[in-house]
């Protein structure tokens, strides 16, 4: 005696497993064969009832619904009944699969949302993170209210003074074409070395102000390029990123200075 097995799949619904069926036989969802389906679903329904498995009641309502669309597709169309001008039929477009339908497209819908999900899942369970600690004993102890003692009127003045610097930051001014000389910070530069002798050092942040303007900055610079280049300077760091020290090597008076102009 020749004894046969069976191995079922497990669906989650009558919906997942109408949906297997219909993406097995490879069929369009908008216009499936009842009749095709129909037989695959209660041949499925009879192998579980074989193997002693418990159909549930909402496999048992699908194969009904099934029967009930396939029952419909077989009989004829009413015949039209004109009863005082009014014609009583059912509509020639009706399919009575559509309600099916619909809730296949859904139902597949949320599938594949479900499906993403549990890849997003997987993904993050690869990932191990650390345990979250308690940071309270690195937290700065908790200070004074920096606002204590201030009053309404405190608030409205500091109010009023931002609204003042807005009004001034939207202000225009005239822009004048400034003609600034390499030449002349050059003699600025040296004037400032030469006060400390032979061997004199000078901080590069020594020669600029607050009061200064980019263009100045960047002719301060370039005249200090300029003194090197004529290697009546040296210019070092003590550490990385310190400030730049300038030590006067060179004579008393100098001759060839570049007369260069950056104009802005």
């Amino acid at each position: 005696m020749v004894s046969v097995q069976y191995k079922l799949e497990t669906f989650e619904g009558p919906l997942d497993l109408l949906l297997h069926l219909i993406d097995k036989a490879e069929i369009n969802i908008q216009d499936i064969p009842v009749t095709e389906i129909t037989e695959q679903y209660m041949v499925y329904l009879q192998n579980m009832q074989e193997l002693e498995l418990e159909v549930t009641s909402e496999f048992l309502v699908m194969a009904a619904t099934l029967l009930s669309i396939k029952s419909k597709l077989l009989l004829p169309k009413p015949p039209i009944i004109e009863i005082d001008d009014f014609d009583f039929y059912e509509e020639d477009d009706y399919d009575p699969r559509m309600d099916l339908v619909q809730k296949l497209i859904e139902y597949r819908k949320y599938k594949g949302i479900a499906q993403h999900l549990h890849e997003r899942e997987w993904e993050r369970s690869l990932i191990f993170s650390k345990e979250p600690e308690d940071l309270a004993s690195w937290m700065p102890t908790a200070s004074e209210n920096p606002v204590q003692g201030l009053h309404t009127v405190d608030l409205v003045a500091a109010f009023q003074k931002a609204l003042r610097k807005v009004v001034k930051r939207n202000s225009y001014a005239r822009i004048h074409r400034d003609e600034i000389s390499v030449k002349d910070r050059i003699r600025d530069v040296v004037e400032a070395l030469k006060r400390g002798g032979k061997g004199g050092k000078v901080l590069f942040s020594k020669l600029l102000h607050e009061d200064m303007v980019r263009q100045e900055i960047v002719v301060t610079f370039l005249a200090i390029l300029e003194l090197m280049k004529m290697k009546q300077i040296v210019c070092y760091q003590e550490r990385l990123f310190d400030d730049i020290v300038m030590e006067w090597r060179g004579e008393e008076e100098l001759h060839g200075i570049p007369d260069v102009e950056i104009d802005y």
